[in-house]
C-alpha cells in the first residue's frame, strides 16, 4: 500500500510540474532553470527524480523546437511580405507613375532586380554584409553561402535556420535599388540599370549594410560597433542609401525631355494606388519581421508601422487639402509611404504615440520636399525617389534618436544586465549624435559610391538612352513591347 501511494503521489507530482509548464506563456519558460534540473548529477538523483528530471529535459527540447517552429513560420511569411514590395507593390506603383509608354520598362526594372540582386546576393552579397570582416565590410566566410543552412547563426538569430536570415536580409537588398530606378525613369537604358545596380551593391549596399547590422561592424548598436546606431529596419541602410543615391543620379542624367515645360503626369494612378496599398502592406513583413522573432517586439513594430502610415497619410493629405482646395489619391497614398520611410528605423524602439508623431511629420516633410524644395532647386527626380525615402529616411533616423525607449527595446544594458536609456527623451542625449554620425556616414557613402558607379557605366557603356529612343518610349526602344494594345 505505502508504494502504490508513492507511487500515485510521483506520478501527481510529475503530471502537475508537466502541466504546470506547458501552461506557462512562452516567455516565462526559464531555459535555464529546466536544464539545471535536467542536469543535476547523476549521484545526486534519486530513481523516483529521475523520470522527473527526464520529463523536464524534454519539455525544454519541445518548447525550443516549438519556439524555433513558429519564429522560422513567421519569419518566412516575412520574406514573402518583403518580396511582395519589390513586385508588384513598388512595380505597380511606379509604373502607375510614369507615361504608359513607359511603363513595362520601368516595371521590368523592379522585376529584374529580383533576379539581379538575388543571385549576386547567393554568391557574394550575404557574405559581404554579414560575415565577420572589419568595420566597414563583412568577409568571405559565407562566400557562396558556404556554412549557410538550418544551423541558426546566434549572433543574428538563434532561433531560426540561418538560411532564413540570410532570405529576409535578401529581400531588403532587392528593394533597395529598386527605390532607385523611380529618380531615373524614363530616360536610363536597361543595360545600364543593371550594371549600375550590381556595382553599386557592391560599393555602397554591402558595406552599409555590414557597418548598421553586421556582426562588428561601425554603426551597429548591439554587436561590437564604435557608434551604436538604432535602426531597426533600415531608415539608413535602404532609404537614406537609395534617396540619396537617387538624387545623384538625377542629377548627372539630367532632366527628361521637355521638363519641366511639358507636363507628364501619372499615365494610371490606379495601378500607382493599387501598388502603394501593396507596400503599406508587404511593409508589416518588412519592420515587424525585423525582429527575427514572432514576439513581443514584432507586436510593437507591426503597431508603430501601421500608426505611421496612417499618420503620414493624414499630414500629406491635410497639408495638400489646405493648400490646393482637396486632398489627391497620389498625395494620399504618397504620405502613407513617407510615413513608413520614416518609421522603419524607429519601428522596434518607440511606442504607439511617438510613431503617430513620427509619420505625421514625415508626411508634412514629404509635401514640402516634392512640391516645394523640387521646383525651387529644379532638379528632375522623376519619381521622387530622393523626396520621399531621401529626405524622410533621414528625419525618421534622427527621429529615431529622439524617442527610442527602453520600455520598449532594452537594447543596451550595463554589465549587470540592467537596462539603460536608449534615446534623447529616455535620458540618453549621446544617441542623437551616434544617429548624426550614421546619416552623416550613409550620405556621404551614398553620395560619392552612386557617383563612382556612374563614372565607371557611363564610360563602359553610356547611360542615357538616346533622345530619339526617349521620345519612341522605354518599352519599346529597351524591350521591344508595349504595355497597352488598344486595337480592337
Amino acid at each position: 500500500m505505502a508504494r502504490m501511494l508513492l507511487r500515485v503521489f510521483l506520478g501527481f507530482v510529475i503530471f502537475a510540474a508537466a502541466g504546470g509548464v506547458l501552461c506557462l506563456p512562452h516567455s516565462t519558460v526559464r531555459a535555464a532553470s529546466l536544464t539545471s534540473l535536467a542536469q543535476s548529477p547523476p549521484a545526486a538523483q534519486s530513481p523516483a527524480s529521475a523520470p522527473l528530471a527526464n520529463r523536464l529535459a524534454t519539455l525544454e527540447q519541445q518548447v525550443a523546437a516549438a519556439r524555433s517552429s513558429g519564429d522560422n513560420a513567421w519569419m518566412l511569411v516575412c520574406c514573402a511580405l518583403v518580396l511582395l514590395m519589390t513586385g508588384p507593390g513598388l512595380a505597380l506603383f511606379y509604373g502607375g507613375l510614369v507615361r504608359k509608354k513607359n511603363v513595362l520598362g520601368t516595371m521590368m526594372q523592379s522585376f529584374a532586380l529580383m533576379a539581379i540582386v538575388t543571385v549576386c546576393w547567393a554568391l557574394f552579397g550575404y557574405s559581404l554584409s554579414f560575415a565577420p570582416g572589419n568595420s566597414f565590410i563583412g568577409g568571405f566566410g559565407f562566400l557562396f553561402l558556404r556554412g549557410v543552412g538550418a544551423a541558426p547563426n546566434a549572433a543574428y538569430a538563434a532561433t531560426i535556420p540561418q538560411q532564413t536570415f540570410m532570405l529576409f536580409q535578401l529581400m531588403f537588398a532587392i528593394i533597395t535599388p529598386a527605390l532607385i530606378t523611380g529618380a531615373f525613369a524614363e530616360r536610363m537604358k536597361f543595360s545600364a540599370m543593371a550594371l549600375f545596380m550590381i556595382l553599386w551593391s557592391f560599393i555602397v549596399y554591402y558595406p552599409l549594410a555590414h557597418m548598421v547590422w553586421g556582426q562588428g561592424g561601425l554603426l551597429n548598436a548591439s554587436l561590437g560597433g564604435k557608434f551604436p546606431t538604432l535602426d531597426f529596419a533600415g531608415g539608413t541602410v535602404v532609404h537614406i542609401s537609395s534617396g540619396v543615391s537617387a538624387l545623384v543620379c538625377a542629377l548627372y542624367l539630367g532632366k527628361r525631355l521637355g521638363y519641366p515645360r511639358e507636363i507628364s503626369p501619372p499615365h494610371s494612378v490606379v495601378l500607382s494606388f493599387i501598388g502603394a496599398c501593396l507596400l503599406w502592406v508587404g511593409w508589416i513583413g518588412f519592420n515587424a519581421g525585423s525582429a527575427l522573432a514572432a514576439g513581443s517586439l514584432a507586436s510593437s513594430a507591426f503597431v508603430a508601422t501601421q500608426f505611421g502610415a496612417a499618420a503620414g497619410v493624414l499630414g500629406w493629405a491635410g497639408a495638400e487639402w489646405l493648400r490646393n482646395g482637396k486632398p489627391s489619391a497620389l498625395g494620399a497614398v504618397s504620405g502613407a509611404v513617407a510615413g513608413l520611410v520614416a518609421i522603419t528605423p524607429a519601428s522596434g524602439f518607440v511606442g504607439p504615440m511617438s510613431s503617430l508623431l513620427i509619420g505625421l511629420i514625415a508626411g508634412l516633410l514629404g509635401y514640402f520636399m516634392v512640391t516645394v524644395v523640387k521646383s525651387k532647386l529644379g532638379y528632375d527626380d522623376s519619381l521622387d525617389a530622393f523626396g520621399v525615402h531621401g529626405a524622410c529616411g533621414t528625419v525618421g533616423a534622427l527621429l529615431t534618436g529622439v524617442f527610442a525607449t527602453s520600455a520598449v527595446n532594452p537594447i543596451f544594458r550595463d554589465p549587470h544586465g540592467h537596462a539603460l536609456a536608449v534615446g534623447l527623451l529616455d535620458g540618453n542625449a549621446g544617441q542623437l549624435l551616434n544617429q548624426f554620425i550614421a546619416v552623416a556616414i550613409s550620405w556621404t557613402l551614398a553620395i560619392v559610391g552612386s557617383l563612382v558607379v556612374l563614372k565607371i557605366v557611363d564610360a563602359l557603356i553610356g547611360l542615357r538612352v538616346t533622345a530619339e529612343h526617349e521620345i519612341q518610349g522605354l518599352d519599346l526602344s529597351q524591350h521591344g513591347e508595349e504595355g497597352y494594345n488598344l486595337e480592337v
